[in-house]
């Protein structure tokens, strides 16, 4: 079996017609050593009363093939019926605000059940009530209450710059880490995010923030289209990624996003593995 210095995983979100345990099972089948769970109604909702042991099954069927696993938090639905992605870190009102930390907070406690790599996460769309530096703040202030519970559990926090979003380019994530400067605090890379935006170029990013990655995702995209494609669909060029990921060292999960192709995911993850095989030969 080919081998890579990172785990090659997929997404949940591009499963989202499948159970859980039937995903797991799938994507190990197809040769995927890594699963990027994201925590939504029917996939460990954290919500659920049973969620406890919901965790401990999921655990022991990735124990039993072999697969390591994310946890991710970009659910579109979870917290409100009606607003995709609300309440975030961002929204002004208190208690709205605390829905979304209590959601993380308790996706944390997950990932520590799971051993998980990281828990990854963003910042959300400001409330337009806050000024930019109000916003900033409560950026800040919500990381360092997560990051004081990812210590509770022993779990890595990987915050995703996201287009549209607050935090959207690597500027402003460095100047979130460099302000957190918590050893627990890094980075997830969505290299289709760096090629959407034209926020430099992907292995360039790679080398620059290779030792703060905790968590890559990788799709193909087009320039200007934050609509993330299968391989051969976009315009990236995935060589110099592999290259970059292989110079920085980098052991952590590369798991493929395709949110919008659960329709057709036990072929769509196929071709993505059969795709991304053929850059370690």
């Amino acid at each position: 079996m080919w081998r890579m210095p990172f785990e090659l995983g997929y997404n949940t979100n591009g499963f989202a017609h499948h159970r859980l345990e039937d995903a797991i099972n799938v994507l190990a089948e197809i040769g995927f050593e890594s699963v990027a769970i994201t925590l939504d109604h029917y996939t460990l909702n954290p919500f659920a009363p049973d969620i406890y042991h919901q965790t401990q099954a999921i655990r022991q069927l990735l124990q039993s093939r072999n697969m390591c696993c994310v946890v991710e938090t970009g659910s579109r639905f979870i917290l409100d019926p009606f607003r995709k992605h609300w309440p975030a870190l961002l929204t002004a009102n208190d208690e709205n605000r605390a829905r979304r930390i209590d959601f993380l907070n308790r996706a944390i406690e997950i990932a520590g059940q799971l051993d998980a790599e990281a828990v990854s996460f963003w910042s959300g769309t400001a409330d337009p009530l806050l000024s930019e530096e109000d916003a900033w703040n409560l950026l800040v202030d919500g990381c360092d209450a997560l990051l004081a519970r990812a210590v509770q559990h022993d779990v890595f926090l990987a915050f995703e710059p996201e287009p549209g979003m607050f935090v959207e380019r690597m500027d402003q994530f460095a100047k979130l880490s460099d302000e957190l400067n918590h050893p627990r605090f890094g980075l997830t890379l969505d290299v289709g995010h760096l090629h959407c935006l034209n926020d430099g170029l992907p292995a360039n990013r790679i080398r620059e923030f290779g030792r703060q990655l905790l968590n890559v995702h990788i799709e193909d995209m087009k320039i200007g289209r934050h609509d993330h494609l299968p391989f051969g669909e976009g315009e990236m060029l995935f060589e110099p990624i592999f290259a970059a990921l292989r110079d920085v060292k980098y052991t952590g999960t590369l798991n493929v996003e395709l949110s919008r192709h659960s329709h057709d995911a036990v072929e769509t993850a196929r071709q993505a593995f059969e795709f991304l095989s053929k850059l370690n030969r």
